[in-house]
């Protein structure tokens, strides 16, 4: 039942929506790249070395391409689905882990609450559909922990059955996963959660029962061969680009304007983890009260200690809390297990948000359909429709039906909601997504290696789309590149146009005019309009 959930959760869109700027394409290409090279222990985008994540995530990425292309799947390598299917499968898996990390603490109906908790998260459903590594290190992080609760729990409950072997190497084998896949976040979370409960207990000889000895050993077979054969490459550049650089430089510095507050995290979270996250805040004053009972410690070492380090960490970004989900939902469920959650009015008024936040998700979407598309999204109304009918009555009959129904159809709203939006609106919004039209001017030129420069347009998705040779450059460096003949393309901004005609008139360059795009690059955050230049002669 939870694997069906969640594919009718996270799949609506995984298949229709171009690649989206800029962190997806900059997976998908370097995946790409890794299958074009032949070479699966570099990571580069074009000819930049990028060392700021392991290889993990790349291998996944590139093996479902391989194997789709051996499946004779058309252009596989373009195809951005494919590339996806990794995030789409991490977050079906930490669904399921979520529920199999519950069972330790709560009875089955109250693990599939938290799983489902996980489902309707509108954070997990955005990684689902992204070529990223989130949800993939989610996974790894939901199932180590998983195991490093039962070994705790274990050493404070004789009637509670010991991790035997096949734990610890699930337990292991996550932490090497997670490793790969994006660096020491996993250890950051469980190693403060391991040294949190240690303090706290004032013993670590619960931590005997993850065998450590041994489980490092295991640990260093899986991973360490990729990091000797990067530092033999490199040297220390990876180190330096990825523990220095990217993760303790995240701590120190605001990275690429993504700064924000302390308490960031926490006003973000009402809309990352809802609808659950109404349940949560009425879940908060039981947790609290019984903070000291030794499940709600292990859940709240978890959370608490991490949660911290990113709050006070200067460079924030939505997904970085996302591992530490889990625990809130796992927490949530044991209340309303308990019947315990808070009758506080001002409390339960927040369930009308069930019902708000449906209505305002569905005239943003149709709106920004309206302005961006000038198209009434229509196709998707019926499931807006349907998304707060199903907000209203998780919210009117909240006290009749009790929480676990209400969660489940405030769930429903969101299913439905994800379903409109990312199926029939954001597909159809064309001008979001500029390189689909480039790369297809250049597939349809007739051409058999066609090859581009780009001048004011330097997405990463354009080199995912129109091949790695394509080029970023300026003006005069585009019409440079037309003049080296062959099938070339240029894409210029409309504010760097006259520089181009400028220069191709001072080298006599004879060029043919193509279409123009009008779009929105978003991640600016303002219109372009960028048009279409080829070199004349040669088909």
């Amino acid at each position: 039942m939870l694997v069906i959930a969640s594919l009718v959760a996270f799949l609506p869109g995984v298949f229709r929506i171009p690649p989206i700027d800029r962190d997806e394409p900059h997976f998908a290409q370097k995946a790409k790249q890794m299958i074009e090279t032949g070479d699966y222990v570099d990571t580069r985008f074009q000819g930049e070395a990028h060392y700021t994540k392991p290889v993990g995530m790349y291998w996944l990425q590139a093996a479902t391409v391989k194997t789709a292309e051996a499946f004779g799947v058309p252009d596989a390598r373009l195809t951005i689905w494919l590339y996806r299917l990794p995030s789409l499968f991490g977050a079906v898996g930490a669904v399921l882990a979520t529920y199999w990390c519950a069972l330790a603490f709560v009875d089955r109906r109250g693990a599939t609450l938290a799983a489902l908790m996980m489902v309707g998260s509108v954070l997990l459903g955005a990684e689902a559909r992204l070529a990223r590594a989130d949800a993939m290190l989610l996974f790894t992080v939901v199932t180590a922990m998983s195991v490093l609760a039962r070994a705790y729990l274990f050493s404070r409950d004789d009637k509670i059955a010991r991790p035997g072997w096949a734990l610890l190497t699930v337990f292991w084998t996550a932490l090497a996963a997670g490793i790969l896949v994006k660096g020491l976040v996993i250890v950051m979370i469980v190693g403060l959660t391991a040294a949190t409960l240690s303090i706290i207990d004032r013993s670590v000889r619960w931590v005997q029962a993850l065998r450590p000895l041994y489980g490092v050993v295991w640990l260093v077979v899986l991973a360490l061969p990729w990091f000797i054969a990067i530092y033999a490459r490199t040297g220390s550049a990876f180190l330096l680009d990825s523990v220095v650089h990217d993760t303790l430089g995240k701590i120190a510095n605001s990275q690429e304007s993504h700064g924000g507050p302390p308490g960031y995290y926490v006003i973000l979270f009402l809309a990352t983890f809802f609808p659950a996250c109404v349940l949560a805040g009425l879940a908060a004053p039981a947790v609290w009260a019984k903070r000291r009972e030794v499940p709600i410690r292990f859940l709240l070492a978890w959370l608490v200690p991490s949660w911290l380090v990113f709050e006070l960490s200067v460079t924030k970004l939505p997904h970085y809390v996302m591992p530490l989900y889990p625990a809130i939902a796992i927490l949530t469920a044991g209340v309303v297990e308990a019947k315990a959650l808070s009758r506080w009015r001002w409390l339960k008024l927040n369930t009308i948000w069930w019902f708000v936040v449906p209505i305002l998700l569905s005239i943003t979407a149709v709106a920004g359909a309206i302005v961006i598309n000038r198209d009434l999204g229509l196709p998707a109304w019926p499931f807006f429709a349907a998304a707060i009918l199903c907000g209203f009555l998780a919210w009117q009959l909240y006290d009749d039906d009790g929480a676990e129904r209400a969660l489940m159809r405030a769930t429903a709203a969101m299913v439905l909601i994800s379903i409109g939006v990312y199926s029939m609106i954001l597909p159809t919004l064309g001008p979001l997504f500029p390189s689909v039209a480039l790369a297809g001017v250049q597939r349809e030129s007739g051409c058999t290696h066609p090859v581009a420069a780009s001048a004011g347009y330097d997405e990463p998705s354009l080199v995912f789309l129109a091949g790695t040779e394509t080029r970023f450059t300026d003006a005069s460096g585009a019409a440079d590149f037309l003049r080296e003949g062959g099938c070339r393309f240029a894409f210029i901004e409309t504010h760097q146009e006259s520089a181009f005609a400028e220069r191709a008139e001072a080298i006599g360059l004879r060029y043919e005019r193509g279409p123009r795009v009008e779009a929105l690059n978003f991640t600016k955050g303002r219109p372009i309009t960028i048009a279409i230049f080829r070199s004349a002669g040669e088909p």
